[in-house]
């Protein structure tokens, strides 16, 4: 088979073959991507591409395979001179007007992946129509040879300082630094070896933090992620090593990033000498900041965002909050474009607190806006728990958790879901069925997925 090119570009192993993520298949990808961009188009000159890349095996290479296709077809492409975290890529579209961005990550997925995720002109992840249209091309570069064949330039621009500048500058601002510069915080922060830390220790110091504690161990780029078994904070054990350290040094607060760091994860102790931890579910994060971004903001308007994976905790924090709410399909493909966009966040440890800037999931501004929080509610006296507990008696308690089933054989994920259409559930875990929605025929408010939905 091979590699399908779809909403999340594409993602797969490494090594040789249509079905693996190799520089064959990554020149046919950026052909593809050209071939859309050129045609959709026709009379515009000058287009432009900014490409980033993560600190995974292959990645530079493949970024520079990208950046010599699109110059042979006219397109200026903006590289990135070495690694930069994906929000840094996502901000970098829209800070120099490009007509599209590639990032070259796997984001969390296992040390012998990679992955390449596309944006358009409006800095935010494809959506249908546009990744069929881009698959179409791509197809048709694959038929009409050898991938050597295929025109290739040696001339782009090597982007400078300047544009991580503007994204620090600019990120550091979301932060007030009548509490950052007033706290003696104790931050215990893991880059889980990916590519966020050196900027995220620039973003606490410009956004007038006390320094963070490093995971020393997980700090540097790795590409072959020692410390962890599967390298994303929600696997267990992945933070066990933050955990240790924030021990060690009496901490408040842990923060994770995963490699890409475009998703955050907190941690926080759950006894008075803080002897014991625990990490915070995605919605609880997302309740949190969604509730301090409402707080910062009591006489603003705008929309809160959640992907259908994610609590209604936000629905009800909205609501109380003057926000209008709306609901998504799975993905920030989804949440980034929604106009007048005030927060958007996905159970999965991703939040967007910046959207006019950033359209997608930002670990680094995410990270910087709880630490905010956590100091606010330090010099009250309060933590985060105490801060949820206040969120509970104020709109009401949502349980919430995620369950994974992980397969190797992805023919059962059909038969599963068949299974479930022909004959769903009248009950889940006791509690009885009281709706079904099948999203494979969609709603008024969500386009068709392959999805269920079971409310109870």
């Amino acid at each position: 088979g091979t590699l399908q090119f779809g909403t999340a570009g594409l993602r797969g192993k490494l090594g040789p073959g249509p079905n693996r993520m190799n520089l064959v298949v990554v020149a046919r990808a950026a052909a593809g991507l050209a071939r859309y961009l050129n045609n959709d188009n026709p009379n515009q000159k000058d287009i432009s591409v900014v490409i980033g890349y993560d600190a995974r095996h292959n990645s530079e290479l493949f970024a520079k395979i990208t950046a010599q296709i699109l110059s042979g077809v006219g397109i200026n492409p903006l590289l990135f001179p070495h690694t930069v975290p994906t929000p840094v890529l996502a901000f970098a579209i829209r800070h120099l007007s490009a007509d599209a961005g590639v990032m070259v990550t796997a984001s969390h997925n296992p040390p012998q992946d990679n992955g390449y995720k596309v944006y358009l002109g409006n800095g935010a992840q494809i959506v249908p129509p546009a990744d069929t249209q881009i698959a179409h091309y791509i197809t048709e570069a694959t038929q009409e040879g050898p991938v050597r064949d295929l025109p290739h330039g040696d001339t782009w621009t090597t982007l400078d300082h300047t544009t991580e500048a503007a994204y620090l500058d600019h990120t550091a601002q979301l932060v007030d630094k009548e509490i950052s510069s007033n706290t003696e915080l104790k931050t215990v922060y893991t880059a889980m070896h990916g590519v966020g830390g050196k900027l995220f220790m620039e973003l606490a110091a410009k956004a007038g933090f006390p320094e963070p504690i490093k995971v020393v161990q997980q700090f540097e780029p790795d590409p072959a992620f020692p410390t962890v078994a599967f390298p994303n904070p929600e696997e267990p054990g992945a933070i066990d090593l933050s955990i240790n350290t924030a021990i060690a040094n009496n901490a408040d607060l842990v923060i994770a990033n995963d490699p890409d760091a475009d998703r955050c994860a907190v941690a926080i102790p759950t006894n008075d000498d803080k002897s014991s931890w625990r990490m915070l579910h995605g919605d609880e994060v997302g309740a949190l900041l969604a509730s301090w971004i409402a707080q910062q903001q009591p006489h603003a308007s705008g929309v809160m965002a959640q992907s259908v994976v994610s609590s209604t905790v936000l629905k009800a924090i909205a609501e109380d909050s003057g926000f209008d709410y709306q609901q998504t399909l799975t993905g920030f493909k989804w949440i980034g474009p929604i106009p007048n966009l005030i927060f958007g966040y996905e159970e999965a440890l991703g939040y967007c607190v910046d959207p006019q800037f950033v359209k997608d999931k930002d670990g680094l501004s995410a990270a910087l806006k709880v630490m905010e929080l956590a100091a606010h509610l330090k010099a009250q006296g309060q933590t985060l728990q105490s801060e949820l507990d206040r969120i509970a008696m104020q709109v009401g308690v949502y349980a919430t958790d995620q369950v994974s089933v992980r397969v190797s054989d992805l023919s059962r994920i059909p038969e599963i879901m068949e299974r479930l259409r022909a004959t769903p559930p009248t009950q889940i875990a006791g509690a009885k069925v009281t709706e079904f929605v099948d999203l494979a025929i969609g709603t008024s408010t969500l386009p068709r997925t392959d999805g269920l939905l079971f409310a109870l």
